[in-house]
């Protein structure tokens, strides 16, 4: 603990308007807020923060936190993702420091698994391809080539709690749908294939995968290639699960039809051959958001750290 009367939780980051949740809920148990700005921040800001507060806390949502800013925080006990993957937390540093990680892994199931069946339907019934057409002046209704969704067949790569959430929503449309799941483990009505034979058979493919160096950029150039020929891609889960310049050459040379992503390798610089091609839907990293879910994640993750801070166990425990 430091040598201030009270200890400190620092926020880097947030995608939200204000901080009156998280401030309200550490008042209460005596933890004070120092927070960066409420915007995606660098790295080396983050260490600068960290280095300016001496936090015992440091909750993030986007930015990362690196080996150099857990190093800068001396009096550290805990660093809580506002969200649910880790792939912003060096959390091998943190572990060597003795310290805990902690998120909150099920606060927003329904909304991305919602997101993930809303970009399939867009694409299936050209909503937001035809609105965008009529609002320019263009009434062409026999250009349409959508299709039935009853007669898809979707892939699903990754079937955790969010994965197997869009299985359950998807099913009732009459959709044949196929899982590759690292564990074996299937939810009703989907079937296990291997990844090439699920690629290959595939209408659509939704990416659920957090990011890992084993995720990162499966969807690559040879995997592209494995694919039915016009496809299309939903990625709700991680940027670099997909390579982005191996979807750009699918895009242009037709082995994808069309993109539907909520996260990027670049973001928020979506690169211009993707932002401009209006096969593309791009969202700016939203799936996760409702208003009932971000009240959710923003008090069980406070929560989460004003028990560490307490000498009690988290209820999230990631380390």
């Amino acid at each position: 603990m430091s040598d201030r009367h009270a200890p400190l939780a620092l926020i880097t980051d947030y995608a939200w308007p204000d901080l009156d949740i998280e401030r309200a809920i550490l008042a209460e148990a005596g933890v004070g807020l120092a927070a960066g700005p409420g915007k995606l921040i660098g790295a080396d800001a983050v260490t600068e923060l960290v280095r300016r507060h001496h936090p015992n806390a440091i909750m993030t949502n986007w930015a990362v936190v690196d080996a150099a800013a857990i190093a800068a925080a001396p009096h550290l006990r805990v660093v809580t993702r506002l969200g649910v993957g880790l792939d912003n937390i060096d959390v091998a540093a943190v572990a060597a420091r003795g310290g805990m990680v902690t998120n909150v892994p099920d606060y927003c199931v329904e909304e991305v698994s919602d997101h993930a069946v809303a970009l399939l339907l867009d694409w299936a019934r050209g909503v937001s391809g035809f609105a965008a057409q009529v609002r320019a002046g263009l009434w062409a209704p026999q250009t349409a080539r959508l299709r039935r969704v009853a007669d898809l067949t979707v892939a699903l790569l990754g079937l955790g709690r969010i994965g197997s959430r869009t299985a359950a929503k998807l099913a009732p449309f009459g959709c044949r749908l196929l899982g590759v799941n690292r564990s074996g483990a299937m939810p009703p009505g989907v079937v296990a294939m291997g990844l090439d034979d699920a690629l290959a058979a595939a209408d659509v493919v939704i990416v659920h995968l957090p990011g890992s160096e084993q995720t990162r950029h499966l969807l690559n150039a040879a995997t592209f290639g494995r694919m039915r020929r016009g496809a299309m891609v939903i990625n709700v889960g991680r940027g670099a699960v997909i390579d982005t310049a191996a979807l750009i050459a699918a895009l242009e040379d037709g082995q994808v039809s069309s993109a539907a992503l909520d996260v990027l390798e670049t973001e928020p610089d979506p690169p211009a051959a993707l932002r401009d091609d209006p096969r593309v839907v791009i969202t700016p990293h939203i799936a996760f958001t409702s208003d009932a879910a971000l009240r959710e994640l923003r008090a069980r993750a406070t929560a989460d750290v004003v028990r560490v801070l307490h000498g009690q166990a988290p209820v999230y425990p990631c380390l």
